[in-house]
């Protein structure tokens, strides 16, 4: 059953975007999604990650990709196609910040996009949440069980958390967006899912390039990365 949700396979009727339809379980489905970016954020904001900055402006390859993030996050708003599926960038955001930066990071991407693509506030949410804080917050912890069980190695970082984590952690985001939120209307829930299985690989692909070149010229922008663990010592 899981399986076919996450494929898009089941049935409209099923989705819990189509059921909320009915106002009241509609509000209910958006309170559970601002619930968990609202914890997300608090659980971000208590870590203070500022502290590490020591006072300093964030290394500008961060604010770049900050900047970045709104349009691609609406570009299927400007380019007028509902079945473009928009990168994330938020598994790149993390590997550069860490977790509790980028996750606040994020509310400002959410906003903007949400202005510079007509969205409603509803709309601005969900991307937010499957867009933002679900993969990158997948990323994290499938980052840990890298770290955890695989060896310390360099290419253990640039392919497992740079490529593979976060291949996964996008596509299963969005999987489950379109098993909880179901397919927009005029679009088919298969043809979605196979998009975001695709627009996973890119987006991973993207973030491994740049992890592998900011780990061999300037490992310091990597926040979630240490020549001390990782490098093998002689």
């Amino acid at each position: 059953m899981w399986r076919a949700a996450a494929l898009g396979v089941v049935s409209p009727r099923l989705t819990l975007r189509t059921i909320a339809r009915q106002p009241r379980l509609y509000h209910g489905v958006m309170l559970i999604e601002a619930a968990a970016v609202l914890v997300a954020i608090v659980l971000a904001a208590a870590m203070r990650p500022w502290r590490g900055l020591q006072g300093m402006a964030p290394p500008w390859p961060w604010l770049a990709w900050w900047a970045a993030l709104p349009l691609l996050w609406s570009a299927d708003k400007w380019a007028q196609v509902p079945v473009l599926q928009p990168l994330s960038g938020a598994c790149l955001l993390m590997l550069m910040a860490g977790w509790p930066m980028a996750v606040l990071a994020l509310v400002p991407v959410a906003l903007i996009a949400t202005l510079m693509g007509g969205l409603s506030g509803a709309e601005g949410l969900e991307r937010l949440l499957w867009l933002g804080i679900a993969p990158a917050t997948l990323a994290l912890g499938l980052g840990a069980g890298i770290r955890r069980w695989l060896p310390h190695h360099l290419f253990v970082y640039i392919l497992g958390r740079g490529f593979f984590a976060s291949q996964l952690a996008l596509a299963a985001s969005g999987w489950l967006a379109l098993a909880w939120d179901g397919a927009p209307s005029g679009t088919h829930a298969e043809d979605l899912a196979m998009g975001r299985w695709l627009t996973a690989w890119g987006d991973a692909f993207l973030t491994g390039m740049i992890v592998s070149i900011f780990v061999a010229l300037r490992p310091q922008w990597l926040a979630t990365y240490s020549d001390r663990l990782y490098l093998p010592q002689r």
